[in-house]
C-alpha cells in the first residue's frame, strides 16, 4: 500500500467491552511500543512530556468521525489510524514544522471488535514513525459510533513558523506532493473499483511531510496543507495576505491531471495533503516542487482572490466545507 509496511491484525478475539476502559488503555500502550528520545515521558500518567528543541511547539487537531470522514466498508482500521495521523501531521508540515508526537481521542462503540481498535491504533503508530514521531497519549470513551480526535505537536528547529499571512508580491506559488488523486480514487471506490492505487491513496495519503521544513529553509513567505482543495486553500493564503494569487491552470493540468484525475480533481479535490506555497523568486526551490502561478498586490477595488492567469477570471471551484452537505 503505497509502499508503506502492511498491517497484520492481531489474532485476538472478542469486543471493547470485554476488557473495559483500562483494559483497552493497557492494550493500546502494548501496541504502541517504545517510545522515540524527545518523548521524555508516554502514556500512562495525567499527562506526556515531549521535549521542544526549538523552543516553541506547533499544535493542530482534527476529528475524524465514522460515516462522516470514513466508512469501515472502504476502508480497514488500520487506513483509517494512518489516515487520521497523517492529515494532523500535514498541518504540521504545512507551518515549516517536524512533527513530534500525537494524543488521540477514540470514541467507541462497547462492541467494537478490539482488532478494530488495534488496528486503528497500529495505523496512528506507524504513520507516526513515519516521521519520527510518537503516539504519547490520549483518552477513550464510550460511544454510539467510532470517533478520533487527534491533536498533533510539532518542533520548528528553531526557525519562524511559515503561517499563511505572509506572502508578497512577486513571490512565486509552488505545489509539493499529490493533487486530485484522493477525489480520484474516491470516485472509484463509489464505482466499484477499490483495488487502484488512486483508491489506496484515498484511503490512506501520502503527504509530503519533509518538503514543510525543506520549503521554509528555502524562504517560503507562505504555507497550507492542501486537504480542501488547492484553489480553495490558496484563497485562504490570498485573504490572509491581503494579496491575490494568480494561477497557471494549464501548469496543473500538465503536472496532474492524467486520466483517470481529471483536472476538477486537482484543483477542487480535497484530502491529498500535498504542501502549496508561497516561495520569493530568487529561493532555489526544493526538488520535488512545481510551479503553478504567482502572488500579485491588490490593485485599487481589488479583492483577495485567486484568479486564472490567462483568463483573468477568479477561480470560482468549491472545496470541501463540513457544513456545506447531507452527512454521509
Amino acid at each position: 500500500m503505497n509502499g508503506r509496511q502492511e498491517y497484520t491484525p492481531h489474532p485476538y478475539p472478542g469486543a471493547v467491552a470485554d476488557v473495559g476502559e483500562f483494559g483497552l488503555i493497557d492494550r493500546i500502550t502494548r501496541t504502541l511500543g517504545p517510545q522515540p528520545a524527545l518523548v521524555l515521558l508516554g502514556p500512562g500518567d495525567d499527562a506526556a512530556v515531549v521535549a521542544a528543541p526549538g523552543g516553541s511547539v506547533v499544535a493542530s487537531t482534527d476529528l475524524l468521525v465514522e460515516g462522516r470522514h470514513f466508512r469501515f466498508d472502504w476502508s480497514s482500521p488500520y487506513e483509517v489510524g494512518r489516515k487520521a495521523a497523517a492529515q494532523n501531521l500535514a498541518d504540521i508540515a504545512a507551518m515549516g514544522a517536524v512533527g513530534t508526537a500525537l494524543l488521540v481521542g477514540l470514541a467507541a462503540r462497547p462492541a467494537l471488535p478490539l482488532t478494530v481498535a488495534d488496528g486503528l491504533v497500529t495505523g496512528l503508530r506507524d504513520e507516526a514513525a513515519s516521521v519520527g514521531a510518537a503516539v504519547v497519549g490520549g483518552d477513550v470513551v464510550a460511544a454510539d459510533s467510532v470517533v478520533l480526535a487527534v491533536t498533533a505537536l510539532g518542533d520548528l528547529q528553531g526557525r519562524p513558523p511559515v503561517t499563511r499571512a505572509g506572502a508578497r508580491p512577486g513571490d512565486r506559488v509552488v505545489v509539493a506532493g499529490r493533487l486530485g488523486c484522493s477525489a480520484a480514487g474516491m470516485r472509484l471506490i463509489e464505482s466499484g473499483d477499490r483495488d487502484s492505487p488512486l483508491a489506496a491513496l484515498h484511503r490512506c495519503p501520502d503527504p509530503p511531510y519533509a518538503m514543510g521544513p525543506e520549503l521554509a529553509r528555502a524562504g517560503a513567505t507562505a504555507m497550507i496543507d492542501v486537504s480542501d482543495g488547492v484553489v480553495a486553500d490558496l484563497g485562504h493564503v490570498a485573504q490572509a495576505s491581503g494579496a491575490r494569487i494568480v494561477l497557471d491552470v494549464g501548469a496543473f493540468a500538465a503536472a496532474y491531471a492524467v486520466d483517470p484525475v481529471t483536472l476538477a480533481d486537482v484543483l477542487g479535490g480535497g484530502e491529498d495533503h500535498a504542501l502549496a506555497a508561497t516561495v520569493p523568486p530568487g529561493s532555489p526551490l526544493p526538488a520535488g516542487c512545481v510551479e503553478v502561478g504567482e502572488v500579485q498586490a491588490l490593485g485599487e477595488g481589488q479583492q483577495a482572490r485567486v484568479v486564472d492567469r490567462h483568463t483573468g477570471d477568479v477561480l470560482e471551484v468549491a472545496g470541501f466545507d463540513h457544513f456545506g452537505g447531507d452527512l454521509a
